[in-house]
């Protein structure tokens, strides 16, 4: 089954909070102590983001990590290839090498037309889905996603 890795979960919390901060500079110390990530990780899945120019990184005192562009300009496709590579639900499909993958019934294969356009649906999907969609979402059950952890005044 499909499923994110904690890295990309990370990198998601990480960008979705970004965006709601608007250009300001936020630290991976406030993400990580908002939301109990391991620091160690969140580091390196901002290095990544940052490689991939999805976000911006500020050096100094007042240092840290902004969006590098408008949240409405990345999309969950974005965020997935970044962080996992391309995602392909079988080897022959999504530019796969089809047999050289282990498939050696890619010429008689009466599933993978229909894999194949499962395929393009679900990357169409992802690529239709902004942060900015992601960030302006209602949370689940009444929970505050994105200020998780935010101390009360």
């Amino acid at each position: 089954m499909l499923s994110l890795t904690r890295k990309t979960d990370y990198a998601l919390l990480a960008l979705t909070y970004l965006a709601t901060r608007a250009a300001e500079v936020v630290s991976a110390r406030e993400m990580a102590e908002r939301f109990a990530l391991s620091s160690g990780l969140l580091m390196n899945v901002l290095k990544q983001l940052s490689a991939a120019g999805l976000v911006d990184s500020v050096r100094g005192a007042h240092g840290g990590y902004r969006l590098a562009q408008a949240p409405e300009r990345i999309t969950l496709a974005d965020l997935i290839d970044t962080m996992e590579g391309p995602v392909r639900l079988a080897p022959c499909v999504g530019g796969g090498e089809g047999d050289a993958n282990g498939c050696g019934a890619s010429r008689l294969c009466p599933i993978q037309g229909p894999l194949q356009l499962l395929h393009d649906r679900l990357r169409g999907f992802f690529g239709e889905i902004t942060l900015a969609e992601l960030a302006a979402a209602e949370p689940r059950d009444g929970a505050d996603t994105v200020n998780a952890g935010a101390q009360q005044p």
